[in-house]
């Protein structure tokens, strides 16, 4: 296992290398500057001339990735052009908050999807399976900007039980409670897409796994049926399902941009969609390099629980 994660974290230098590259390219051709969104419109030209000299936007586009790549391999990912702050204490000050929002989603969505998967596909052809299959897919249809702004509705403005968003309620000292009170309703929104996904993942695969010969030897020596089910069944049909959930932690942060911007939770997403629109290419190069990260990490892990849930799988 080792030398196995060992090839995987060289291979990742070159891949990292290429997004980057990918990434400075497309920010570069997309429409816009800087500049053109920090000062006013009627500045006179040569002081927009000095102001994209000041940051570095007049050299060429060699200079300008090497310039970046060099502050990245020296433990420094520049300046934010909007806030003229480090990005690494803008990106630290923000990865916490979407780290719990996209980890209560996640835990949600599994401690719900997992259990309903499990017995709609042991009620196979039952109104219990037809109605989790329609959950279902109402759950994957549904636009997160659409039920985030029903349960605003719902449970901001018509009973009043939540916030409508943020992290704290202003002039208040805040704390856990408040922090959970602030966190449900965008939790919510990702997890019920989450469960509307998976439920229909979890019932297949265990579809696949509830007809095989070695279940009903299991049952002909007397094994309590939920032995059978949740020891035997459940771990046999784990691989696919731990694939679909290893990607989901991208895909939850790429989800988290929209619904981190209708309930305005302080997080990465929120910083990605302020720095796409002032075009502040320092940050949004960090922000890249961090979404490739978390996509390796992730895919790294779902390779690593193939081999704990399958020990017959060995990495060589």
């Amino acid at each position: 296992m080792l030398p196995y994660l060992i090839r995987r974290l060289v291979i990742s230098v070159p891949v990292l290398l290429g997004i980057s590259i990918i990434s400075f390219v497309i920010m570069k051709l997309a429409p816009g500057n800087p500049v053109d969104m920090l000062i006013d419109p009627n500045t006179p030209p040569e002081l927009l001339q000095a102001k994209k000299e000041m940051l570095g936007l007049n050299s060429p586009f060699a200079v300008q990735y090497w310039r970046w790549l060099s502050g990245l391999l020296h433990g420094q990912l520049g300046y934010s052009f909007s806030s003229y702050a480090p990005v690494a204490h803008i990106i630290g000050e923000r990865i916490g908050p979407t780290i719990l929002l996209a980890f209560t989603a996640l835990l949600t969505g599994l401690l719900i999807s997992i259990p309903l998967g499990i017995a709609s596909a042991i009620r196979h052809n039952t109104a219990f399976d037809h109605t989790m299959t329609g959950f279902a897919f109402v759950g994957l249809s549904i636009p997160p900007f659409f039920l985030g702004l029903g349960l605003i509705y719902l449970f901001t403005l018509k009973v009043h039980w939540l916030p409508t968003g943020g992290m704290s309620t202003l002039g208040e000292a805040g704390g856990f409670g408040d922090t959970i009170r602030h966190l449900i309703l965008p939790a919510a929104v990702l997890a019920v897409g989450i469960v509307g996904k998976k439920i229909r993942y979890i019932r297949a695969s265990m579809l696949d796994v509830l007809g095989q010969e070695y279940l009903r030897t299991a049952r002909a020596k007397g094994v309590r049926e939920s032995f059978v089910i949740y020891k035997h069944a459940f771990r046999n049909a784990l691989l696919p399902i731990l694939t679909v959930f290893g990607t989901e932690i991208p895909v939850l942060l790429g989800g988290s941009i929209l619904v981190e911007q209708i309930f305005q939770w302080p997080g990465i997403g929120q910083l990605t969609m302020q720095s796409i629109l002032s075009r502040d290419y320092p940050t949004l190069m960090a922000l890249n390099l961090v979404a490739a990260i978390v996509v390796m990490i992730s895919n790294l892990l779902t390779d690593i629980l193939y081999s704990i849930a399958d020990p017959r799988i060995q990495y060589r």
